[in-house]
């Protein structure tokens, strides 16, 4: 069960709101360490910011809790440090992740850049995967449990110091220049969110492959956002502990925050199983989908205003198609 926030921390978030749209950072950090002292996470979004709970602050090393306290606070609000930030997060297959380093190691991005690996309670540790892999210092966040796939994705990016954040699958594997025609989609301003792979629906329940352009989506296999869409829109919703439609989710609030989402042209990239999907039987991934994607519709249904190409009203209204 949820817990309502008391009123002082709800007067907290309120004032750290008004200071964010004043331009008011600084105040709005200091608003933000009170609240965590409180014991409450602020969860920014399209229509305002929410807190719940914080998870659990203590050091990782002591083996009870989830990461160190400074990599539960998010610097988004912070300016940017580097153009491009790349974003992993690591479960138990350390050879995927191993492939994947190995491949930004001979295609590395040729701008300046940052590594941020989040390394999801993996079975064995990442130092020696990572000290093999690019030539770029790397912020390793460890946790000692296992995250949901929405927590494990918002450790990494609330830590990303790029103008710039791009979250890539450890499924893919750099053939070529992946970077430079990711960032070149984020030349117009209004781009919000880009990649490789994107979706369009004509009426929020069955998605196709849409081709490179404007997209109703951008699927989470290679997921780059800008910085200030993301301050905007907020992270992930936490609630999505498992992958799937995650990426629908965060699309739309970064397109109802007024931003747009581009399919880039097809981009070097080999992509291999993706472990999150092959890991459950069709039953198990049909009641993962179903309950995530009826999570999505709850919350999107209704914004036909967000499709690009809306069928005519009530065409498919009872349709659902958490499998697509």
């Amino acid at each position: 069960m949820s817990q309502r926030a008391p009123a002082d921390v709800l007067e907290l978030v309120e004032q750290r709101a008004a200071a964010r749209s004043a331009g008011d950072f600084g105040r709005a950090d200091a608003l933000r360490d009170r609240i965590h002292a409180l014991g409450w996470e602020v969860q920014d979004g399209p229509t305002g910011s929410t807190v719940r709970p914080t998870l659990p602050d203590v050091s990782a090393a002591a083996g009870t809790g989830y990461v160190s306290p400074e990599a539960l606070t998010s610097r988004l609000d912070e300016a940017a440090t580097t153009r491009l930030s790349v974003v992993l997060v690591a479960d138990d297959h350390l050879d995927d992740l191993e492939r994947a380093l190995r491949s930004l190691a001979a295609h590395p991005p040729a701008v300046g850049w940052e590594l941020v690996l989040v390394a999801n309670a993996p079975a064995a540790s990442v130092d020696p995967v990572v000290a093999a892999g690019p030539p770029v210092e790397a912020t390793v966040l460890e946790t000692s449990e296992r995250l949901g796939w929405g927590d494990a994705a918002n450790l990494g990016l609330r830590r990303a110091m790029g103008e710039v954040i791009a979250l890539l699958d450890t499924s893919l594997e750099a053939t070529g220049d992946w970077a430079t025609p990711l960032l070149a989609a984020f030349s117009d301003p209004g781009v919000g969110v880009a990649g490789g792979w994107g979706v369009r629906s004509g009426n929020a329940r069955q998605f196709e492959e849409a081709p490179p352009g404007e997209v109703d989506a951008v699927e989470g296999y290679c997921f780059a956002v800008r910085r200030e869409a993301l301050r905007e829109a907020g992270l992930f919703d936490h609630r999505y502990r498992w992958y799937r439609h995650a990426d629908l989710d965060l699309s739309f609030a970064i397109r109802g925050a007024g931003w747009r989402a581009v399919r880039t042209a097809a981009l070097p990239f080999t992509r291999h199983e993706h472990r999150g999907y092959a890991a459950f039987d069709e039953l198990e991934l049909a009641r993962q989908s179903k309950r995530n994607f009826y999570r999505f519709l709850r919350r999107w249904g209704d914004r036909r205003d967000l499709l690009l190409e809306a069928d005519p009203p009530n065409r498919h209204q009872h349709d659902h198609d958490p499998d697509s």
